[in-house]
């Protein structure tokens, strides 16, 4: 990262260097200031940067909440390197907002929000569907895409549709949106047990052990955790029509509100300028997983 010069100069120069600004963070200050919709008290008026953000950079890096699942935000054990969907968006995030490194904190999913209001993590990044109940625990960014659920089973399953579930055991992660869509099945009787695991890993373990009958679980994950692990014999359940489809985004706390704005910002760049594209389609991902910036705005609560 350039760090922007300083030391005493004349005072036209001190007005200059506090106009002129780098990256999309203060671009989103800016806007923000003209609209008047963030009057956070913890914008740092010296650089026009978020409190948060310039915190970030003080350090050095910023420290994200994950559960270490690929595809989307992991640790590749082979190359000691942070991988994935989200770590890619993120990285030209941090590049435009002029952030040094990103470090990851494993965390189980369904505590990601818990340690971020704990002030243990900066920011959670997990490809974490923006949804109501969440939106009640931490404010959310625009979306950076959407997809749904599928249904892994053995390779020499003989469950063919959706139906062919009723009585079997099914395995979820808790804190998930398809945890709830399965624990639906069970309230509605369309399965006939479930139970939980705590992380990918364990899921598809699973099934592949025969410790259940079927796992339902992220789309994306289970594609791509199929075509990269040979030894799994298991397949998609196909045809198969998700039924927790949504947007993903990443959260802040509450008060993180101008570093959100400014996060927002470069998001929507991206979006505008096609990079975003070019990284869904690095992952195999059609356009349909695509969210344009008005239909990707996310409301928060607070």
């Amino acid at each position: 990262m350039k760090k922007r010069k300083t030391g005493k100069r004349i005072a036209a120069l001190a007005v200059l260097a506090a106009i002129v600004l780098t990256g999309c963070s203060q671009k989103a200050a800016g806007k923000s200031s003209d609209s008047g919709k963030t009057q956070n008290t913890a914008s740092d008026q010296g650089t026009g940067e978020s409190a948060m953000l310039k915190k970030i950079k003080e350090k050095g890096s910023i420290l994200i909440g994950s559960s270490n699942d690929a595809p989307f935000f992991y640790m590749d054990v082979e190359s000691g390197q942070l991988k994935g969907i989200d770590i890619e968006i993120l990285k030209e995030i941090c590049k435009r907002l002029g952030i040094g490194d990103i470090k990851m904190k494993e965390i189980d999913f369904s505590n990601l929000l818990v340690e971020l209001n704990n002030n243990n993590v900066d920011m959670v990044v997990d490809g974490m569907y923006v949804k109501d109940e969440r939106l009640q625990i931490a404010a959310f960014t625009d979306k950076w895409y959407q997809e749904g659920e599928a249904v892994v089973i053995p390779a020499d399953s003989a469950i063919k549709s959706k139906e062919d579930l009723k009585g079997k055991t099914v395995g979820a992660q808790p804190g998930t949106a398809f945890y709830e869509t399965a624990q639906k099945w069970l309230d509605e009787g369309k399965i006939g047990e479930l139970l939980a695991y705590d992380n990918q890993a364990t899921l598809m373990t699973a099934v592949n052990t025969g410790k259940v009958d079927a796992v339902v679980t992220d789309g994306i994950v289970a594609g791509f955790t199929l075509s990269a692990d040979s030894s799994l014999k298991l397949k998609l359940l196909a045809p198969y029509q998700a039924e927790a489809s949504g947007q993903i985004g990443a959260a802040v706390r509450f008060q993180d509100k101008d570093f959100l704005n400014e996060i927002n910002k470069c998001l929507n760049e991206m979006k505008e300028d096609g990079t975003l594209t070019k990284i869904l389609k690095s992952y195999g991902l059609t356009d349909d997983y695509f969210v344009g910036v008005e239909d990707g705005k996310t409301k928060n609560v607070k």
